[in-house]
């Protein structure tokens, strides 16, 4: 287990010199990535209907006016509850 977690720090080390950036940067941007690749995933099931939008939010352990946020940008429809005035 240590070696390979050594492989893997030694590349990223590699990688962060070689691009100019420092390794925390690096990480940033592997986890932007796999985040994004985890929202496509389940916007694809929300999509179909056959995952709600709790469920995403406490998979992907975002607020729902984040995942409403997500589904805007990305112009998928979705359904808009406007709070009544009580008066």
């Amino acid at each position: 287990m240590k070696n390979n977690l050594y492989k893997v720090k030694s590349k990223l080390e590699n990688y962060a010199s070689e691009s100019n950036l420092t390794e925390l940067q690096v990480i940033e941007k592997l986890n932007d990535y796999y985040f994004n690749k985890n929202v496509n995933d389940n916007l694809k099931l929300y999509k179909k209907g056959k995952k709600k939008v709790s469920e995403i939010t406490r998979d992907l352990k975002i607020s729902p006016r984040k995942f409403y946020a997500i589904l805007e940008k990305k112009k998928i429809e979705h359904k808009k509850y406007k709070k009544s005035d009580l008066k």
